[in-house]
């Protein structure tokens, strides 16, 4: 019974889970298929990353320069050492590193900044505290 919910793939492989193709070395690829999956991968990444720079804060253009590096390398791994794609026959390296890219990079921006307006807020609630209406305080 539990097998008969799992998919079952022309190789004659049972996978555990619905979404077992997107780590599975031996599917076929078209290049709108492989670009949807590595954007979505990004996007993940740029709202994962956005966050936790933000929280923690990391600032500068070094952190930035981070996330790229670790953006491209999991796409990159996903790519060649989990699906074992053929780059060239889907345009290259340079057009699968480039898939979604930009969109997460201001993913990954406007998460920071968001945190940082927090901060920004929360700060200026607890000088209002300390300080408190007609007290000098430094801004």
């Amino acid at each position: 019974m539990k097998e008969a919910k799992m998919s079952k793939r022309q190789n004659g492989h049972v996978l555990p889970f619905k979404l077992a193709w997107l780590l599975d070395p031996e599917a076929s690829w078209d290049k709108d298929q492989l670009g949807d999956v590595l954007h979505w991968i990004r996007q993940v990444l740029g709202l994962v990353c956005g966050l936790l720079w933000g929280a923690i804060p990391l600032v500068g253009a070094v952190w930035i320069a981070v996330f790229l590096v670790i953006s491209s390398g999991v796409i990159y791994g996903y790519y060649t050492h989990i699906l074992k794609v053929d780059e060239e026959e889907l345009g290259g390296h340079g057009a699968l590193l480039q898939e979604g890219l930009f969109a997460s990079l201001t993913l990954f921006l406007s998460d920071g900044l968001q945190e940082e307006e927090e901060d920004d807020q929360n700060h200026q609630v607890n000088a209002d505290t300390v300080f408190p209406h007609g007290s000098h305080h430094p801004r």
